[in-house]
């Protein structure tokens, strides 16, 4: 018998009418957002299948922008999202792609931040407000955002998953999920996605990257 939260049961805290296009567009969006690590200048969303064919009308595209200029899904401004975008200087674009896709409610966000770097991430939401982020600039992933969760770049080498593990032990976080994800092998760009059970403090990822240098980005969730 598969086990539910009380989360699954009842939906989760939002503004809007719908848990998978609306809840789960504005933390598709938000995890965005984190992933850039910047503050978003311009967005190009393309979405596909039931996000494309029924998200004007549920709002889909007011949850993303909210979620990309940091909104949670109980938040009232989400009704706002492009007149908060304009005040924020966030321009944006939609295509309401025909094109088949693995899920149902996905979405394709290309966003640039302020300093002209381009981010690109394809993720889901999967029911009850609950995503999927699938890939990460071309790289396939899996980043739920339940948990604490560390995106590590790193060089794909030897000894660089057990000197991360070390340095967290050191620090006190337990790690509950691992995952690494490279293109290929011969490729020297991998990722790794830590999820852990407790919250990564702000001045964890200088001493990991101080302390590993095969890892040259980092980003919290």
């Amino acid at each position: 018998m598969e086990n539910y939260s009380v989360f699954d049961i009842i939906g989760p805290r939002m503004t809007g009418p719908s848990s998978s296009h609306t809840a789960g567009a504005v933390r598709l969006g938000y995890i965005t957002r984190r992933i850039m690590g910047a503050e978003p200048s311009h967005a190009s969303f393309t979405l596909y299948g039931s996000f494309a064919e029924t998200g004007r009308g549920h709002g889909t595209d007011k949850a993303l922008i909210a979620g990309l200029l940091g909104c949670m899904p109980d938040d009232a401004r989400i009704r706002s999202a492009y007149k908060l975008a304009r005040d924020s200087g966030l321009s944006v674009d939609f295509t309401w792609s025909e094109e088949p896709a693995e899920h149902p409610n996905t979405v394709r966000i290309i966003a640039e931040d302020v300093n002209g770097k381009e981010t690109d991430v394809t993720g889901r939401s999967v029911g009850g407000g609950n995503i999927l982020i699938t890939k990460i600039n071309g790289l396939d992933v899996e980043v739920t955002g339940e948990y604490p969760t560390l995106i590590i770049q790193h060089h794909d080498m030897p000894g660089v998953i057990s000197d991360v593990s070390r340095v967290l032990a050191q620090l006190g976080v337990n790690i509950a999920n691992m995952r690494v994800f490279r293109r290929g092998k011969g490729d020297n760009e991998a990722y790794m996605v830590i999820e852990s059970d407790e919250p990564v403090t702000p001045d964890m990822p200088a001493i990991i990257m101080r302390l590993c240098p095969a890892v040259h980005d980092m980003t919290v969730i």
